[in-house]
């Protein structure tokens, strides 16, 4: 296992848009981290959080293990961009609020250009509760790729 880093080193995201609490593992292929479903948020209702939110925690297990690889290189992460997901099913309408969330992702693709794709879970109490394969993008310039599609 490599270092592991504060999420806030790692993990673009801030305030209510953090949607994961801490990285439990992470090495050159894969990550784990967690998650405890707030009771309120922006996603939050009565019945907890919605399970279509779990493409989200999944997009940001990715972008942690993004991070911690430009770290452990000496660089700052980067902005990447969710570009869709395949086959998201999940065994649940809903995360309950205080349940304890673990996501994992592993690197199936990952090309020169940036783009990747990334078999996931999430678990709950040692149950697997969703699966997606995940599609990612992370330019070498995300600044330059943004002005560049301004146009």
């Amino acid at each position: 296992m490599d270092r592991l880093y504060d999420i806030e080193r790692v993990l673009p995201h801030r305030g209510t848009m953090r949607l994961i609490d801490r990285l439990v593992a992470w090495d050159e292929d894969s990550i784990a981290v967690e998650l405890r479903v707030p009771e309120e948020g922006p996603f939050s209702h009565d019945e907890g959080v919605p399970a279509w939110v779990g493409v989200e925690y999944m997009a940001q297990a990715i972008a942690a293990w993004a991070g911690c690889r430009a770290r452990a290189a000496g660089r700052e992460p980067s902005i990447g961009f969710l570009l869709g997901t395949r086959r998201y099913d999940s065994r649940t309408s809903w995360f309950p609020a205080g349940a304890l969330l673990r996501v994992e992702a592993i690197r199936e693709l990952l090309g020169d250009n940036g783009l990747g794709m990334f078999r996931c879970r999430i678990l709950g109490d040692g149950e697997e509760l969703a699966t997606a394969n995940v599609s990612v993008f992370e330019p070498p310039d995300a600044m330059a790729y943004l002005e560049s599609t301004q146009g």
